[in-house]
């Protein structure tokens, strides 16, 4: 299963890849905007973003991305590890 990560801390960002690992998840995260962002997130199975952490701008880009691919979207205002944690556990 495939997931990208929007949001959350940079500091956090191999803890996050780590986490997804253990559930059998490739994942990719990003933290903050970055140029071209729509053709880096890809086709993936599972969209989580960390809503406390991210602009505006970059959920907007995410979502917009995810409704074109229909993936599904988890939002948690926290972005802990526990948080992803628990999405995985219900998602993966």
């Amino acid at each position: 299963m495939s997931v990208v990560i929007i949001g959350g801390h940079e500091r956090m960002e191999t803890q996050y890849k780590d986490i997804c690992k253990k559930y059998k998840c490739k994942a990719k995260v990003f933290t903050k905007m970055q140029t071209n962002l729509k053709n880096k997130i890809g086709c993936p199975d599972l969209m989580i973003l960390f809503t406390s952490t991210v602009s505006h701008k970059l959920v907007h880009c995410a979502v917009a991305e995810s409704e074109k691919n229909n993936t599904i979207v988890a939002r948690s205002h926290s972005s802990s590890a526990s948080a992803l944690k628990e999405i995985l556990e219900q998602y993966a």
